[in-house]
């Protein structure tokens, strides 16, 4: 029987795809079982962004070149992101996952030099999650990008360490307001959040190529993150009046 394999393209249009039908449930859908159903298959996203950044890691010839290009992108998408998911524009509102996946690209620069001391390193991954606390998937993101670079090669460690992470840290998060009452189950809304465990057999059928290398597809997906968000807020707006 044939292995099903994807390469990097492939499971970047998946993230894509799941993204985009997170976000559009997110904006336009009231709570409910559809609302739960596609905002748990757009959980896939975030982990495979975070792989990606860590392939990209090592692909890349020009690592500053690349944390830059991440960098630029956080500040694009932060407007569309706020006016999207909050509806007005705040330069200190929670920003979007370009910031974590920057920072969460810098920890693993950080953590994978060598020739700093251990202790720098640590404190260098440390600030990484502080500084990406109060954007989309925070320090989560940013953990998830370090243990997938730092465990390459070795599929096992990088998903049980994923699944430790989003177990402990995101599950933990996400229901401790349930679990200490501060929410009850009648008005809990985040019962999607475990969707995070769809992108393991994804992840796992990964098969380390990059499939067709074209500029715009390299293109694309930068610039879709933000034009998507920009692109359901004005539908929103259009739906409003």
């Amino acid at each position: 029987m044939r292995r099903f394999h994807l390469n990097a393209n492939q499971l970047k249009t998946i993230a894509i795809i799941a993204m985009t039908v997170d976000h559009a449930a997110a904006v336009f859908l009231p709570f409910g079982p559809l609302k739960m159903i596609l905002r748990s298959f757009g959980r896939l996203a975030a982990p495979i962004m975070c792989f990606m950044i860590a392939e990209g890691y090592h692909h890349t010839s020009n690592r500053v070149k690349y944390l830059t290009r991440l960098l630029i992108f956080a500040v694009i998408a932060h407007i569309p992101f706020t006016l999207s998911m909050h509806g007005h524009i705040n330069p200190l509102e929670a920003t979007s996952v370009m910031w974590s996946l920057a920072l969460g690209l810098l920890a693993l620069m950080i953590v994978k030099t060598e020739t700093l001391p251990v202790l720098i390193r640590i404190l260098g991954l440390g600030l990484c999650c502080m500084l990406a606390w109060t954007a989309n998937w925070n320090f989560i993101a940013v953990l998830w990008v370090v243990c997938f670079g730092w465990y390459r090669g070795n599929k096992k460690m990088q998903i049980l360490i994923f699944a430790v992470i989003g177990l402990v840290f995101h599950m933990g998060q996400q229901f401790f307001p349930l679990l200490i009452g501060w929410r009850t189950v009648e008005n809990f809304k985040n019962w999607y959040q475990p969707g995070i465990f769809l992108a393991i057999p994804l992840l796992l059928s990964y098969d380390g190529t990059h499939g067709k290398k074209s500029n715009f597809m390299k293109q694309l997906f930068y610039w879709y993150y933000p034009a998507h968000l920009a692109v359901l807020y004005l539908l929103s707006l259009l739906l409003a009046k």
